[in-house]
């Protein structure tokens, strides 16, 4: 299992409950997981039920079996005064270049350099190792940008190559790469089963692979329970209409008389069925050209009730039960 779980989706998919379930799924039995944010929606505090989440790692969920889910939403400005302060002991004078509005300058100018921020600190967090020699966290999951912008924000590497050919800033995005390249990382998509969706997310994976990017695997998020299979919905369409209203009064929706209340039904009960047949259809063929991808395949059902803390636990375990952590 690869120790940074990179999550992605289009816009609507549900990406950031997603990651924030695939964390508290991989910290169970005791493991330590980040949940990082790099996009500065506080989805994971409102997610997690908790006030705004500060630029520092700090405890928001206990797994089952003693696991402890960390989160940090990464800010580029405090980013860049720590590196300033890492290669350069800026100190004080990085905080002065903050009040001049230099450093929102520069990751506003150099939107490669942003991403170098963000997802350096996300890989720092993967290497970092505590005084016992022992992985300070057992897993990252980046709840990252959409995937429309995937793997320009990955590929942070090709972006700053025209900005800094040698130095520190070089380096960083080299260390960067190192870990996003290797099996360390898995980037995941999240999408529904409809065709917008699942068209970005071939074109997401295709792009991915260009890059050569690790490609892990596809969530379809928000399935909806199947009422009724292709044979059932067969068996419906030959259902003659005064076989269908005498069924309706049988069970107790109506008098058998014609023009009755189970007769005023039929019409549209037939209309129900066949708007189900329809988008039925339409969510297998999305399957199947998901199933293409030759990708690991995950579901996780829509929440009738919407998605709250216990709703979390729930997607998590659903998660556990089909072996993605």
């Amino acid at each position: 299992m690869s120790r940074l779980q990179v999550v992605s989706g289009k816009g609507g998919t549900g990406k950031t409950t997603v990651a924030a379930a695939l964390a508290l799924a991989l910290a169970t039995e005791g493991k330590r997981t980040l949940l990082v944010e790099v996009e500065g929606r506080q989805g994971i505090a409102q997610l997690f039920e908790t006030e705004a989440l500060p630029y520092e790692e700090r405890k928001i969920a206990v797994a089952p079996g003693g696991g402890e889910v960390y989160a940090l939403a990464i800010d580029a400005e405090r980013a860049l005064l720590d590196y300033l302060q890492m290669f350069y002991k800026l100190g004080s004078a990085g905080r002065a270049l903050k009040k001049l509005g230099a450093i929102d300058f520069a990751t506003t100018i150099a939107p490669g350099v942003r991403d170098v921020l963000l997802t350096g600190k996300a890989c720092e967090a993967v290497r970092r190792k505590g005084q016992n020699g022992r992985f300070v966290y057992d897993y990252v999951v980046m709840d990252a940008p959409p995937t429309g912008r995937i793997t320009r924000f990955l590929n942070v590497n090709d972006e700053v190559a025209g900005l800094a050919k040698i130095g520190p800033i070089h380096n960083q995005a080299q260390a960067v790469m190192r870990v996003l390249k290797s099996r360390e990382t898995a980037v995941h998509l999240v999408t529904l089963l409809e065709e917008m969706p699942v068209q970005e997310t071939v074109d997401g994976i295709a792009e991915l692979r260009s890059a050569r990017l690790p490609v892990g695997r596809v969530i379809v998020n928000m399935v909806r329970p199947e009422i009724l299979d292709a044979a059932e919905l067969e068996l419906v369409r030959a259902l003659p209409r005064s076989s269908l209203a005498r069924s309706l009064s049988a069970a107790g929706l109506g008098g058998a008389r014609r023009g009755g209340h189970a007769e005023r039904l039929v019409d549209p009960l037939l209309a129900q069925a066949e708007e189900y047949a329809e988008r039925y259809a339409l969510e297998q063929e999305q399957r199947a050209e998901l199933t293409a991808l030759g990708l690991p395949l995950h579901e996780l059902p829509l929440l009738a009730e919407g998605v709250d803390l216990a709703g979390l636990y729930e997607l998590a375990t659903e998660l556990r039960k089909q072996g993605i952590a």
